[in-house]
């Protein structure tokens, strides 16, 4: 059985550092978690499309932790940055990075217990997740990606390119 791997967010990675700052801005416009985004469009590129059910349970999954640990602290390092050393934000960034990390090993998890469960479906005969039709036209190019930012009643023109 084939499972998605750390890896898979360094891919991620790779895709957030040809943009960040439009990333940042979905965050902070429109509350859209930068690493389900990237997870979505990582998803898109392999080919590995998964239902608006799927995205909601995996928003469900993290947003405990989130919001009660991660934004909070990503608030208070805003908060600080004017009254701290270059070393000091240094450093609390760090600690941001490895909050984000424990984010996306519960993102991982969940990816895998999605993964694992639409196998067992597949082998009891239910069927596979559908391909949804974006503008009338089928697209499984950018299905998660799509499914995703419909969460946050945006479209596929709010993806940084």
């Amino acid at each position: 059985m084939t499972t998605f791997h750390n890896d898979i967010w360094q891919q991620c990675e790779q895709k957030y550092l040809c943009d960040p700052q439009a990333y940042i801005a979905l965050q902070d416009n429109y509350q859209v978690n930068v690493n389900l985004l990237l997870l979505a469009q990582q998803l898109d590129q392999q080919s590995y499309p998964l239902g608006i059910n799927d995205w909601q349970q995996l928003s469900r999954v993290i947003e405990p932790w989130e919001a009660g640990v991660l934004k909070s602290y990503r608030q208070l390092r805003r908060l600080a940055k004017a009254h701290l050393t270059k070393d000091e934000y240094q450093k609390m960034l760090q600690v941001e990075l490895m909050l984000e990390r424990k984010s996306q090993k519960m993102l991982l998890q969940h990816i895998n217990l999605i993964h694992a469960d639409s196998i067992a479906s597949n082998k009891t005969g239910k069927d596979a997740p559908i391909n949804t039709t974006i503008n009338g036209a089928l697209n499984t190019a950018s299905q998660n990606s799509y499914h995703y930012l419909s969460l946050f009643g945006l479209t596929l023109s709010h993806l940084p390119s």
